[in-house]
């Protein structure tokens, strides 16, 4: 049988994702799900052949990109994109304390930490934060102690059995968060956008202008850009674009063979359609 993975346990916001794509996209429900407890492992998963998809965050509008998502498509050489799919996030506060005065301990994934942050210190300055690898990792153990708290979704309030105490905490209202569906499949599926990461020979002078103007000039917008160490030595990058992909197909390639003349490796991660959920 298909699967897909997915950071779990059940409730968190990429088993929403994985079951609106195998739903509503593939219309395939039967294929089976198997939540890992962290993001790389996700990815080692389907690099292994563990699992035929996987579904991964990639960039939150308030907290930016995920590094982890994007230094795991550069080490698999396996993975490519296969759909985007973009998820409204509403944060919510679940706990069985009788108010928020009684709440001294908070947890909750890093990421929604941070986008809830200036929430928690005006309500809740005296808590002490947890991070904790997802969402619903700490859920169990808050049904246990009236005094702890944990960042979660309405998903998780309901599968879990826990009572919302406060809703919509994330400090911007506006919150989204960008997921990849990755397969192996190294064949470009038809699409809109976009992406893939470059290293550069030398850390010199210009070496970031000409990979860029190689896209400019073929009027390919480049929607989002962002660098991760490589890892080698301090001061050397690789850099993650997404590109608005034009209808000119011919322009598309002429700009991607003039890119690999000015980069030391450049990798396509996948050309794909984007869903907003």
């Amino acid at each position: 049988m298909r699967s897909i993975a997915y950071l779990g346990p059940s409730g968190t916001n990429s088993e929403t994702v994985a079951l609106y794509y195998l739903e509503t996209v593939l219309k395939e429900p039967n294929i089976a799900m198997k939540h890992y407890p962290s993001i790389a492992k996700v990815m080692v998963a389907l690099d292994q052949k563990e699992v035929d998809l996987a579904v991964v965050p990639v960039e939150n509008s308030t907290e930016g990109g995920i590094a982890i998502t994007l230094d795991g498509l550069w080490e698999f050489d396996s993975l490519h994109i296969k759909q985007e799919l973009v998820l409204p996030i509403s944060h919510l506060l679940l706990s069985c304390a009788d108010s928020l005065e009684k709440i001294n301990l908070v947890y909750s994934h890093p990421q929604a930490l941070a986008q809830c942050q200036k929430w928690l210190e005006s309500n809740l300055p005296h808590a002490q934060i947890i991070p904790t690898n997802s969402t619903t990792e700490a859920l169990h153990s808050i049904k246990e102690k009236n005094t702890t708290a944990a960042i979660s979704s309405a998903r998780a309030a309901k599968v879990y059995e826990l009572p919302i105490i406060a809703k919509n905490i994330n400090d911007y209202p506006e919150n989204c968060t960008r997921f990849w569906v990755l397969n192996r499949q190294t064949t470009l599926s038809q699409g809109n956008y976009i992406s893939l990461g470059f290293s550069v020979a030398e850390n010199v002078s210009g070496a970031l202008v000409k990979p860029l103007q190689a896209l400019a000039k073929r009027k390919l917008n480049l929607s989002r850009i962002e660098s991760r160490p490589t890892k080698r030595s301090l001061g050397e990058y690789i850099f993650f674009l997404d590109l608005e992909a034009p209808h000119n197909e011919k322009e598309t390639q002429l700009a991607l063979e003039e890119l690999s003349k000015y980069t030391e490796v450049v990798r396509i991660f996948g050309r794909y359609e984007a869903i907003v959920l």
